[in-house]
C-alpha cells in the first residue's frame, strides 16, 4: 500500500462556443488532474481546480515527500504536504496541488477497503441529492436574452429545481436578465445570482435591493473576495441570503468568512480548498457558525464526484432556507474534458443525483481520450507516458 508513482496531467480542449462572465471570456478549457499509483497496482484520480499548470507543478513539488508512502495515512500525507509549503503558499495553486493528491488518496482509500468515499467519511446521510444547473453564462450574440432564457428552460425541462445566472455586466442589464429568466421559468424553480466578485459594495447593494422582488436564493460573490466588511453589510442590508468562499482556502480562510459574518452560504471547492480532509473540517467549522455549505464545483467527473460524496454526508443544518435536500453545483457548460475523458456511474435523474456505491470515488479516466487531449505543449518534454 505504497505510493508508487504520482502522475499529473494537464489536459485541454478548445471550446465549440466561448462564453464569458463578468471578469473574463472561456475560450479553452484546461484541467490539471493527476493519477496515484501503488506498489500492488491499485490507484487513484484527483483533481486541481485552478491554473492547471501550476497545479501540475505544485504536484511535481510534492512527489519526492510522498513516494513509498503509505496512501492509507493520508492526514499525516497530509500534514507533510501543508508543512513544506506553509512558508510560501498558504492559499492558492499549491493548495490546488495538495487537493488534488488528496482526492486521488481518498479514492484509493475507498478502493483498498472496498467502500465508497461518503462511508469513509462518516457515511451516507443523504444517498439522493439536488444539484442546481450552473450555465447561463454570456454568450456574443444579438439575442442574448432569449438565448439565456431558451437555456433556463431547458433546464427546467431536465426536472432541476434551482439554477444559477451570472450577473456583473450592470445592473440595469443584469435585472434585465434576472426578470427574463424568472419570468420563464415561474416561481417553483429556485434562481441564484453570480457576480464573479464584480461589484463594489455600493453597487452590489443596489443589484440586490433591486433584486429582491425576484426570489432570488442567494447572491454569490457580490464583491471581492478580500472585502470582508462589504460581505458583511451587504448580509445586512439584503433579505437575499449571502454565498462565497470558493476563492477561500483551509479551513483557516473560512473561520475569516465566519468571524466576519460575511455569508450564509459557504462554497468550498474541495480540488482547491485543501482535499476532501479538509473540506471534512471545513463542513464541521460550517456547523459550529450554523451556516450552509453548498460545495462550488468546475471540472470533470472526478470533482464533481469529491463533492457528491462529501454532500452525502453532511447533517441536516437547522438553518438550510431552500429545500429539504442538500445541494451542489453541477455546471451543465461545454466541457469535453467532463463528458469525455472521465468516467462514471453517477445517475442524474429528474433534476437528482444518486450517490454512487462503488468503492471510492466512482471515478475513472479513459486513457485513450486523456492521451488525445493532453496538453502538448506542457508535456512536450515527453516524460510523460499515458501507459506503463
Amino acid at each position: 500500500m505504497k505510493i508508487q508513482k504520482i502522475e499529473p496531467f494537464v489536459i485541454t480542449h478548445k471550446l465549440d462556443t466561448p462564453f464569458y462572465f463578468s471578469q473574463w471570456q472561456y475560450d479553452t478549457r484546461k484541467i490539471c488532474i493527476v493519477k496515484i499509483t501503488l506498489d500492488d497496482g491499485t490507484y487513484g484520480w484527483g483533481e486541481g481546480y485552478g491554473p492547471a499548470a501550476v497545479i501540475k507543478s505544485g504536484i511535481d513539488f510534492f512527489t519526492p515527500f510522498l513516494l513509498g508512502k503509505s496512501a492509507l495515512e493520508h492526514e499525516i500525507l497530509w500534514q507533510e504536504m501543508y508543512r513544506r509549503s506553509m512558508d510560501y503558499a498558504r492559499s492558492g495553486a499549491f493548495q490546488a496541488a495538495i487537493s488534488a493528491i488528496d482526492v486521488a488518496l481518498w479514492d484509493i482509500k475507498g478502493k483498498l477497503l472496498n467502500q465508497p468515499v461518503s462511508v469513509l467519511l462518516g457515511g451516507i446521510k443523504n444517498p439522493i441529492i439536488e444539484p442546481y444547473a450552473t450555465g447561463l453564462y454570456f454568450t456574443r450574440c444579438e439575442n442574448l436574452e432569449e438565448v439565456l432564457v431558451e437555456e433556463a428552460l431547458f433546464y427546467k425541462a431536465q426536472g432541476f429545481k434551482a439554477t444559477k445566472m451570472k450577473v456583473g455586466l450592470g445592473i440595469q442589464q443584469d435585472l434585465k436578465y434576472i426578470a427574463a429568466i424568472r419570468n420563464a421559468i415561474g416561481p417553483s424553480m429556485r434562481l441564484m445570482i453570480d457576480s464573479n466578485h464584480a461589484y463594489s459594495y455600493k453597487e452590489a447593494i443596489e443589484l440586490a435591493r433591486k433584486a429582491e422582488k425576484y426570489d432570488i436564493s442567494w447572491f454569490e460573490e457580490p464583491v471581492s473576495p478580500e472585502d470582508y466588511d462589504g460581505y458583511r453589510r451587504l448580509r445586512e442590508n439584503t433579505t437575499i441570503p449571502i454565498a462565497g468562499g470558493e476563492c477561500e482556502y483551509l479551513k483557516f480562510g473560512f473561520k475569516r468568512l465566519f468571524d466576519n459574518d460575511c455569508v450564509d452560504i459557504a462554497q468550498p471547492d474541495i480540488c482547491a480548498t485543501g482535499g476532501l480532509t479538509e473540506a471534512k473540517r471545513i463542513t464541521n467549522l460550517a456547523q459550529a457558525y450554523n451556516k450552509d455549505v453548498v460545495p462550488h464545483t468546475w471540472g470533470t467527473w472526478i470533482a464533481i464526484s469529491a463533492a457528491i460524496h462529501l454532500v452525502a454526508n453532511l447533517d441536516k443544518n437547522p438553518g438550510r432556507m431552500y429545500n429539504d435536500l442538500p445541494t451542489m453545483e453541477l455546471d451543465r457548460t461545454e466541457n469535453a474534458l467532463r463528458d469525455e475523458v472521465t468516467l462514471h456511474n453517477v445517475k442524474l435523474e429528474n433534476g437528482h443525483l444518486e450517490v454512487p456505491r462503488t468503492p471510492g470515488l466512482g471515478v475513472d479516466v479513459d486513457m485513450d481520450k486523456l492521451e488525445y487531449y493532453l496538453d502538448k505543449e506542457i508535456h512536450k518534454d515527453g516524460a510523460v507516458k499515458i501507459r506503463s
